[in-house]
């Protein structure tokens, strides 16, 4: 694979060139994320909430109703929603041109025709500003080329981290993307409790009860204002940031009380095999934090089976 075809194949996405598309698409997937959280069974760590990477955009997955079951998807490609049940129905509208409140109303108005009646406590999760989604007109903005280039993006990296994941035997998430931090994330565990977090908030102390190392890809927000690759431990042990990552571009950084392993995009997408660059990466951030926390060996295994 030759470098040009490598820069074809990861897009561009400066976070400044799309970022007030990227606040607004942000809150339509809280939205329907928040729809999803109404209507689906719980799972530990909220694995009920997160949405799932498809072959044209991303879908909640098939949810309970009333005579059967129905699902919602954002398409990439065309670029609508799109509203789907188990009895053939179908109702879809396009992302472009909506502000926030009419995203809301437009998908509100359609449920109660496949008979889901759902109540969401209507504004954002943990996003600034926080305006409820019937009052908010601010948000509007929809640059379809950066939302497809942004799909590309998850969409291949979806596929590397199942390709990461293969090798490992314990307990870990499926790939999904979670509309809370807008992220697309794996998460492994040790299978050893947490300490207990009595201080922080229900989302928080149901998301670490487990000891984890997770990993993901952004496109950037307020606290890391470029598109990244990152990984970190939870709890995070002592010496984490003295261990070594790869490819050397790699590194540590700040984030909240802890730290942060980054590869930054646009470096990843400077190397003439960057896969090869991602997959470097997500392997020595597990070897850094599972050897500083003493994760038991026997947790990955080197002979994964491969089909004939």
């Amino acid at each position: 694979m030759n470098e040009q075809n490598a820069v074809e194949r990861w897009p561009s996405l400066p976070l400044a060139e799309w970022d007030d598309t990227r606040r607004t698409l942000q809150r339509f997937c809280q939205i329907v994320g928040k729809v999803r959280l109404a209507s689906a069974p719980w799972r530990n760590h909220w694995w009920h909430a997160p949405f799932y990477v498809t072959t044209r955009g991303m879908t909640t997955s098939p949810m309970a109703a009333p005579d059967g079951t129905f699902a919602i998807d954002f398409d990439c490609i065309d670029h609508r929603l799109v509203v789907t049940c188990s009895w053939g129905s179908t109702e879809s509208f396009p992302l472009a041109g909506l502000s926030v409140a009419e995203f809301y109303e437009r998908l509100f108005a359609i449920l109660p025709g496949f008979g889901v009646e759902v109540d969401i406590l209507a504004r954002p999760f943990d996003i600034a500003p926080s305006i409820p989604f019937p009052d908010d007109t601010t948000h509007a903005s929809y640059d379809a080329d950066a939302v497809h280039r942004w799909w590309r993006i998850l969409s291949r990296t979806d596929m590397l981290f199942k390709q990461f994941n293969s090798d490992f035997i314990g307990k870990s998430s499926p790939v999904h993307m979670f509309w809370h931090s807008f992220d697309l994330a794996l998460t492994r565990f040790s299978g050893r409790p947490a300490p207990e977090m009595p201080t922080a908030d229900r989302v928080t102390r149901e998301a670490y009860s487990h000891e984890v190392i997770s990993f993901g890809w952004w496109a950037g927000d307020d606290r890391v204002p470029a598109p990244a690759f990152y990984a970190y431990t939870a709890p995070e042990p002592a010496d984490l940031t003295t261990q070594p990552l790869r490819p050397d571009v790699a590194h540590w950084a700040p984030s909240g009380g802890g730290h942060l392993a980054l590869l930054m995009y646009d470096d990843m997408r400077g190397f003439a095999d960057p896969e090869g660059a991602v997959l470097e990466f997500l392997q020595s951030s597990y070897e850094a934090g599972a050897r500083t926390a003493h994760w038991p060996e026997e947790l990955t295994r080197t002979n994964v089976f491969t089909a004939p």
